[in-house]
């Protein structure tokens, strides 16, 4: 049985632990709400984006543009999101999992551009060529940082040095719920495109209808397509922010849960070492006065 001052160790320890993890999930707490309400004011119109440029290429019959065929490189390109700091239980490696255990995926073909230094390490650990590190965008996301990495991977994609395209993030449902998701970027095909609501059942109509474009539609798709791609990213980047601190709350908060019951069954402990010390000296005191008279 431990000692009392092995005990008291021990519970001074996880007081200390208990107070730094609370500290945490407050801090986690703040960040959260902002985080929080860019991801909800944002949602609507990065999901409207996405069905909307579904719906038209869907319409578009076999239009013949870049941005919606697969190049001869057998390259693939992931865009992961994760964070610069670890504490947010299985946030960061459900990202890494999602890459490294999807089959399309091996690491002779498939280059990493990493948002985060947890996913950035973890996935170059594997042997994932890491070609574009963009961590610092995490910490505050702002619409220029998805226009740079969007740029990038679109001259890359044009120029057929990639022949695909993936953003690996986490979306937010609330502040319990997070779920890693793997979309495609580029190319563009509408079978691929999967909308997160429930879609309206289409009238016999709608399905013949094609897609009128003004200017002509290769004008337009070279305007359309890089806003797309810059809005999914940006949205990606916004979800995951809030994700992550929705998820080092979780995590703060289960630890902080832990080192209550922990101190708890330590305090227990230690009264009742205590308790067998007292018992014990009083033992001894009594048979000390027994033997003397």
């Amino acid at each position: 049985m431990a000692s009392m001052r092995d005990i008291k160790r021990r519970k001074e320890s996880v007081q200390s632990t208990g107070q730094i993890t609370k500290a945490m999930k407050l801090v986690s707490s703040v960040k959260l709400q902002k985080a929080k309400v860019g991801a909800e004011v944002s949602k609507p119109y990065f999901d409207t984006m996405y069905e909307t440029v579904a719906d038209m290429i869907a319409k578009s019959a076999q239009m013949s543009h870049p941005f919606l065929q697969k190049s001869q490189s057998e390259k693939k390109a992931v865009i992961t999101i994760t964070s610069n700091r670890g504490l947010a239980g299985g946030y960061n490696s459900n990202i890494v999992k999602l890459v490294s255990k999807d089959e399309r995926f091996n690491k002779d073909d498939t280059v990493i551009y990493a948002v985060g230094t947890k996913g950035r390490d973890s996935l170059s650990r594997q042997g994932y060529d890491i070609a574009g590190d963009y961590s610092e965008a995490i910490n505050e996301p702002l619409y220029s940082d998805a226009m740079e990495i969007g740029k990038e991977l679109l001259s890359k994609f044009t120029s057929g040095e990639i022949g695909e395209i993936y953003l690996a993030y986490t979306i937010f449902k609330n502040t319990v719920v997070q779920i890693p998701t793997m979309i495609k970027l580029l190319p563009i095909d509408a079978e691929d495109i999967v909308s997160e609501q429930e879609e309206e059942p289409e009238s016999p109509l709608d399905k013949i209808t094609l897609m009128n474009y003004e200017p002509e539609p290769e004008e337009a798709l070279d305007a359309i397509i890089p806003k797309y791609v810059n809005s999914l990213i940006y949205g990606g980047l916004v979800e995951s922010h809030a994700s992550e601190n929705g998820a080092r709350m979780q995590a703060m908060d289960s630890a902080t849960s832990n080192a209550e019951d922990m101190i708890s069954d330590l305090s227990l402990k230690y009264n009742r070492a205590r308790q067998a010390s007292i018992t014990q000296e009083l033992t001894e005191i009594i048979a000390g006065a027994s033997a003397i008279s």
